[in-house]
Parts: structure tokens; sequence; C-alpha cells
């Protein structure tokens, strides 16, 4: 079985005379096919927001998901020290807006599903056994949860074994731990290109294994 967390960081805006979008905009795959992996994504989320966000002394919940932008570089690293001796793979493609022709600018979500894409495209689905799950951040309406899905499997009905079942699921993040993990990965490798800020991306760098920049 194979589990796939995809999340992305930055935004689709593409004024950049009215607003301050980001310059950049990137989507990352957390990718296992081990078991053991994907368990410890779980713990080491539950674990962290216990110990770190939320400990006993506080009489209710505050924090109920990790995220990139708001969880500090120390509780990343201590949720990090957590799962870096498991078998994992950490997939991202960076899109540099300002290059994007402007008739596409107006198709965001043709943007997103492309460049989602070309991620899934460096991801070895030949070797897939037992089942392919890939869990989305829910975001879409109805209509582009039906267009991604259509997209990504159209896309994959050639490289998958046809006996080898392909899930896709647009999910909550804060049920789902490998999807806050996700987006804590695609904000490190936006932040490299964004601000060029590399403190927490040269912390997991080692389990990267696409990395790439786009226009």
């Amino acid at each position: 079985m194979w589990w796939l967390y995809l999340d992305e960081s930055g935004d689709l805006g593409f004024d950049f005379v009215n607003t301050k979008p980001s310059e950049f905009f990137t989507i990352c795959i957390l990718a296992t096919s081990h078991r053991s992996s994907d368990i410890a994504f779980g713990r080491s989320v539950k674990r962290t927001l216990r110990r770190k966000l939320n400990p006993p002394s506080r009489r209710k919940r505050l924090v109920d998901e990790l995220k990139g932008t708001s969880t500090e570089q120390p509780v990343k690293e201590y949720a990090w020290r957590q799962i870096q001796d498991k078998t994992f793979g950490i997939y991202s493609i960076t899109l540099n807006k300002r290059r994007v022709y402007p008739q596409l600018a107006e198709q965001k979500q043709r943007v997103y599903n492309y460049v989602a894409r070309l991620v899934i495209d460096q991801i070895p689905f030949e070797r897939a056994e037992g089942g392919v799950k890939l869990v989305i951040d829910r975001s879409k309406g109805k209509k582009g949860v039906w267009e991604f899905n259509q997209y990504v499997e159209r896309q994959l009905q050639g490289r998958i074994d046809p006996d080898v079942p392909l899930e896709i699921l647009h999910e909550d993040s804060r049920r789902w731990p490998g999807l806050q993990w996700a987006d804590l990965f695609a904000w490190g490798l936006f932040r490299k290109y964004e601000r060029r800020d590399t403190e927490w991306y040269t912390v997991f760098q080692g389990k990267v294994l696409y990395d790439e920049q786009y226009l």
C-alpha cells in the first residue's frame, strides 16, 4: 500500500499590481509505502500537540494541528526527530508565478492541476503494489474535486497496474497527520524560494527526492 499526502504553500494570485500575492507557489507530496512510517506520522503529530502545544496545564486544547506557517521552529524540529529515521520521500515543484502566461493566470484550477501533475509524474507508480491512496487537503468545491480527480486518474491510468486500486480523497488536515506533515514540508520548500529562508528546509532536505522550480 502506498500513502501519498499532497498540500501546497503560497497562493495562486497573479495581480502583482494591485495586491501582494506570493512570487512562488509550491505543491508538495509526502509519499511512503511503509505502514510503520504512516503510523509514525500520526504518533509524532499527536505527541507534539500534547507535549509542546497543548500541555496538561492548559484547561482546554488550543492547537489542533501542526501548520508550517504557525508552528515554531523548535516545535517543528521536535516533531521531526520522531520521524527522521522512517522511510518516506518528499517530492515538490515550485511555480515561478511571474512567468505564467497571462491567459493561464485566469485559470487557477488548471494551473493547480497541472503543477500537481508535474509532481505526481516524479513518483514511481509503476512499482506500486497493494493500492495507492492519495490524500489532498480539502480546499476545492465539488466541481474542482471532480476535475482534479479526473485529471489525475487519466494521467495515472498508464502507470498503475489495473489491479492496483487508486483512491483519491479530499480531507480535513486536522484528521490526517500525513497532511499536516505535507503542509510543514511544503512551507519549508516554499520559504526556500520565496524568502531564501532555508532554516526549516535544511532540517528535512535529506528526505527530499525531487525539488525543482517550474518556469
